[in-house]
């Protein structure tokens, strides 16, 4: 890599995708290269991906970068989960939680004895032996709160605000070398072997390079606009094509999870930050318009809106190819998958991983390049199914869900569904995002219960059953008595600071 040709690197764009890349690129990358990020103050970013998955604290630690300076900055607060509200109707909830759920038993995982338990009439339920979602259910949160010997199983995340994460991994990455330029781009230039040679903004400046990343979210300038790579479309099996993104003012309690509620043509998400609370609604502009999607927005918040809803409109899917020739996409650029399971920022951060793990020595390489879109479009696709599945496995009675619920799957979601309603088999393929703890709380949560279970957890003798599951619930209760409450915590090690400004 010190004797790479590709030595001055081109970020087209800013926002959270310019940034995160700008900042990994500065610290993994030797010496000797330049790294420029061109971006317009008068282009606003779209800052509503302000809640993340647990992956972000592998990417703050690897920059190191300190938490509770984070969140200071950002204005941000503990994420245990995500809670699903209005799903299978009226009234139901569940909570994809964090981290592990009991413990396993020999070779068989842990949610076979709790099905084995619930099938001859036991009454607990899964997120029992959450210690996430126990503490997010009282409000609590604190990084270790049991005895080293006794591992919690517990995982975070982080709900912040976007730009202001933007603007910290800004000043990251400018401290340690990167150039910013202010401007637009006006047009991409292309050199005779079709690879992008420059990027001429709209006042004549030239911004060459030898390496170009396109972080210019919907309008996919380089990778879509000038290398003209094509967009897969996703809408037959996830529908929704509009969003609002609205803010209000913060309340109590300061909730550690992010909520999805189902509405009458999509899902509104609540994301609660220090200083206030993120809002958005996301449906089908075919079944709902405009107007009464912003009046179910505004009336199902907190408190009164601190502006008017910002509207976005998009296509789900993603690009058919995210590296091409000498440039990648990342971001909206890359492709877009609502955010109803938070995966925006995660798949960013995977794509400079994955970039930094095949970065080209010279002159990209066609099977580093086949490589690297292989195992993108097999993270997307994977978590395209993920979503799917939440659309599919409803009751709800509008005709919004009930067409959702009547589409064909496919085929590796099926047969993932099938192999668990049989007796709750579940699989992780090889190193995709969600674990089978995540697939079990959602395939649950909605509603699909499996017939049977494991034959080994049969074998267990029922007063052996009980006592290993009465254990593992007093851990968690155990855990969770010993956290502090989740705002009590913040202002101890992370107060937000008045205007989000850097430590």
């Amino acid at each position: 890599m010190a004797d790479s040709a590709h030595t001055n690197i081109v970020i087209a764009g800013g926002g959270t995708a310019g940034w995160m890349a700008a900042a990994a690129f500065a610290r993994f990358l030797p010496r000797g290269v330049a790294i420029t990020l061109v971006e317009s103050d008068a282009i606003g970013a779209v800052g509503v991906g302000e809640a993340t998955i647990p992956q972000i604290r592998l990417f703050n630690r690897n920059l190191g970068i300190d938490e509770g300076d984070l969140l200071r900055a950002t204005n941000g607060t503990i994420k245990l989960g995500i809670e699903f509200v209005d799903w299978s109707g009226k009234g139901s909830r569940y909570i994809h939680a964090f981290g592990t759920i009991g413990r396993a038993l020999g070779l068989v995982p842990f949610h076979h004895y709790w099905l084995r338990h619930a099938q001859a009439g036991g009454n607990t339920s899964l997120w029992d032996y959450s210690v996430a979602a126990q503490a997010a259910a009282a409000d609590r949160f604190a990084p270790e709160p049991g005895r080293p010997d006794l591992p919690s199983g517990l995982a975070w995340a982080y709900q912040f605000d976007a730009i202001r994460y933007a603007a910290f991994l800004r000043d990251y990455a400018e401290k340690r070398g990167v150039r910013r330029v202010e401007g637009r781009i006006g047009d991409v230039m292309l050199d005779g072997s079709g690879a992008i040679a420059s990027l001429r903004l709209e006042d004549g400046r030239n911004i060459a390079g030898d390496f170009f990343l396109d972080c210019t979210g919907f309008r996919a300038l380089l990778i879509g606009g000038a290398l003209g790579v094509g967009y897969d479309d996703w809408r037959e099996w996830l529908p929704c094509d509009r969003a609002l993104a609205v803010q209000c003012a913060s309340v109590t309690p300061l909730t550690p999870y992010t909520r999805a509620t189902a509405r009458e043509a999509g899902w509104q998400w609540r994301i609660p930050l220090q200083h206030r609370t993120g809002n958005g609604l996301v449906w089908c502009s075919a079944y709902q318009d405009d107007g009464v999607a912003a009046d179910t927005l505004l009336a199902n918040l907190d408190d009164d809106a601190l502006g008017d809803p910002k509207p976005l409109r998009f296509t789900t899917g993603m690009r058919c190819a995210t590296w091409r020739s000498n440039c990648v996409a990342l971001g909206l650029s890359a492709g877009f998958l609502e955010p109803l399971e938070s995966t925006s920022i995660h798949l960013i951060q995977s794509g400079i991983a994955r970039l930094l793990q095949l970065f080209p020595a010279d002159t990209p390489n066609p099977a580093e390049i086949a490589e690297y879109n292989r195992q993108t479009q097999r993270e997307w696709e994977s978590v395209r199914d993920f979503l799917i599945l939440h659309y599919h496995a409803n009751a709800r009675p509008e005709p919004f869900w009930a067409e959702y619920r009547r589409r064909a799957l496919p085929d590796a979601l099926a047969q993932r569904i099938a192999l668990f309603r049989a007796n709750g088999r579940l699989f992780r393929e090889g190193d995709e995002l969600f674990t089978e703890v995540g697939w079990l709380q959602v395939l649950l949560g909605q509603g699909i219960m499996p017939d049977g279970c494991h034959p080994i957890a049969q074998a267990l003798p029922i007063a052996d059953l009980d006592q290993f599951l009465g254990a593992a619930r007093r851990h968690v209760a155990s855990l969770v008595e010993r956290m502090p409450g989740h705002a009590d915590y913040l202002r101890r090690h992370a107060p937000a600071t008045p205007s989000g400004e850097m430590s």
